[in-house]
Formats: structure tokens, C-alpha cells, sequence
């Protein structure tokens, strides 16, 4: 078993009788779940009334009595996700708590024992979540933030920061089975989301490729000259990239360098990403 360290991360606490349903009213995801799978997690997003990105979030159950769900993101979105959580939290018999800084996360892989923490597989993998006081040493066999990221890529997994950024449209990343539900009821940004899938159409999809060359994340992809779309991450020989709806279908791209030279062929589709 080998220990991913992620840290402090953005944790929310939302906690109260009408916690469960209050949240299912703010994600993308069937918050219900988690009351029949507790010690599974469970992705999800956060998106504005234009069905635009704004959080990508793990849930957790953590007690099922009161109960408690803990929001799990990147630090860098607490400010954010805590602000537009308590927006719609008027009249809710629910408590949202910022408990960012007293607990660390982490991910081990090779693990399946749900008794230490929530099934989870954040880098595309099987593994288990597992939240650690923020002051307790992480011990065993560490695996660094590259070796991480060189999984994920290798499995197609979009990243916060590369693939999922703030005010794109979740479908466009393929995450529709593992954090949007299209069979719950209302939530901010639903009637978008709904109709993307009704109508089948997006302008950009995320792609999984394998490189004949190393190169740098933001290379353009190319074909026969055309700019048609740019890679996101790339961890050799996999990376992932976004590709503009005019080439959806093709197989073989190449690669062009901030510098200009342009490498034939280079970029080969070899699956759609992988999903949690």
C-alpha cells in the first residue's frame, strides 16, 4: 500500500436534519447516495445558475444520525466554496462549519479496508480516502505529487487546475457518470446540464492521449495545420487534452511547441477519460 499526502484541503462541515437535502439542492451529484453507500465517497460539482463550474468537491458521510456531510476541495477554493454554500443557507435547519485547518488528507492506494477511511478512486484507481488529524506525521510508503500525478494522467483523470477549471461546463470534462446525476431533482445549474445531454452537443471534450515525443503542458494539437485543441496535462507517454468539437473522432494528431516546431503525428487518441 503506498500513501498519497494531500494536506490541508478547502473542508466544509454541513451538518444539521435538513443537511442531505439542502445539498442536493447546490451539487450536481445525488447526495442521497451517501446515506445508502456511507463509506463510499462521492464526486461531485458545484456550478452557478448558467450550469458554469465553480467547485469540483468530494463528499463523505461522516455521521449518519445527525447527519454530517464533509466537502472536500482544493484549499485554494475555501473562501469561495464556503461563501457560495452559505449563500442559499437561509431558512434550512442545517450548520455549514469551516474545519479546514483541523484535519489533513490522505489517499492510499492498494487499500480496500473501508474501515480506515472512504472508497474512493481520486487518481483512477482503488483506493481509500482518509482524513488524519492535520497535525499527525503521514507515515509508510509515501508516493510524491509526481508520481501521483503520473497515475492520474496514465488513467485519464482530470485534475482541478488542468482539466476542471472555474466557469466551464462539467460535461465537457466526462465526468457525467461519476459526479453529475441526471435522475435526482433540481439543483443550481440543472436545467443547463440537463439540456447538454438532451441535445448531445458540446463546443470542446477532454481526451486521453499517448505521445511519441515529451512535451510541455499547453502544446497545441494540430491537424493537417489546424490548431485543434491544446494539451492539459502530461506525464509520459499519457497526457490529456482538450480537443474542439470539429475533431471529435480523429485519431492521430500533431504537436506543436511554444517555439514552433512541430512534431508529426505525435498525439495519439487512446481513450475517453477515466471516470471515479
Amino acid at each position: 500500500m503506498t500513501t498519497f499526502d494531500l494536506g490541508l484541503r478547502c473542508t466544509l462541515s454541513l451538518s444539521g436534519p435538513d443537511a442531505v437535502r439542502y445539498l442536493n439542492g447546490q451539487v450536481t451529484q445525488d447526495v442521497r447516495n451517501l446515506l445508502t453507500h456511507p463509506q463510499q465517497a462521492l464526486a461531485a460539482c458545484v456550478t452557478d445558475a448558467k450550469g458554469k463550474l465553480q467547485a469540483y468537491v468530494t463528499l463523505y458521510l461522516i455521521e449518519l444520525s445527525a447527519p454530517e456531510i464533509r466537502i472536500e476541495a482544493p484549499y485554494a477554493l475555501r473562501d469561495l466554496l464556503m461563501a457560495r454554500l452559505d449563500r442559499y443557507l437561509i431558512a434550512d435547519d442545517a450548520v455549514l462549519d469551516d474545519i479546514s485547518d483541523q484535519y489533513r488528507l490522505v489517499h492510499h492506494i492498494g487499500s480496500n479496508n473501508e474501515s480506515t477511511g472512504f472508497s474512493f478512486s481520486r487518481l483512477g484507481v482503488p483506493g481509500i480516502d482518509q482524513w488524519l488529524p492535520a497535525n499527525q506525521e503521514v507515515t509508510g510508503e509515501i508516493l510524491s505529487n509526481q508520481q501521483a500525478e503520473a497515475i492520474r494522467i496514465a488513467q485519464g483523470v482530470p485534475a482541478w487546475g488542468a482539466e476542471l477549471t472555474e466557469g466551464m461546463l462539467p460535461p465537457e470534462a466526462g465526468i457525467e457518470t461519476s459526479a453529475i446525476s441526471y435522475q435526482k431533482g433540481c439543483y443550481i445549474g440543472q436545467e443547463v446540464i440537463s439540456r447538454i445531454k438532451t441535445a448531445g452537443k458540446l463546443n470542446r471534450k477532454l481526451t486521453h492521449f499517448t505521445l511519441t515525443e515529451t512535451m510541455p503542458v499547453g502544446a497545441t494539437l494540430l491537424l493537417e495545420g489546424q490548431e485543434s485543441g491544446t494539451l492539459t496535462s502530461v506525464a509520459a507517454p499519457f497526457a490529456l487534452g482538450y480537443l474542439g468539437k470539429k475533431y471529435f473522432g480523429q485519431a492521430v494528431f500533431d504537436l506543436r511547441l511554444p517555439d514552433g516546431k512541430v512534431f508529426e503525428a505525435a498525439a495519439k487518441v487512446i481513450a475517453a477519460p477515466a471516470t471515479n
